[in-house]
């Protein structure tokens, strides 16, 4: 089953962090793994974070929070079109 990115970052984005992380965790392609990393980044766990980057080919981010959201839900549209 594929991962409902763009609803994982929507109920983010709402401050249904439980929910998102329930949804996206069980999934392992670079994406759920980059917004797992975010996710991480918003509860305050860098080092989690730091790991779910890792995993999705990247290095943990610096930006402000709602910057990484946005370039998130971008590559999420990339995604889909």
């Amino acid at each position: 089953m594929k991962c409902d990115h763009k609803k994982v970052l929507d109920l983010a984005k709402a401050g249904d962090w439980e929910t998102s992380h329930a949804l996206v965790q069980v999934h392992s392609d670079s994406l759920s793994c980059l917004i797992h990393g975010y996710l991480h980044r918003v509860e305050g766990d860098l080092g989690n974070a730091s790991y779910w980057y890792g995993r999705g080919g990247s290095k943990l981010t610096t930006n402000p929070l709602p910057d990484e959201w946005a370039r998130l839900y971008r590559k999420v549209e990339d995604e889909a079109s």
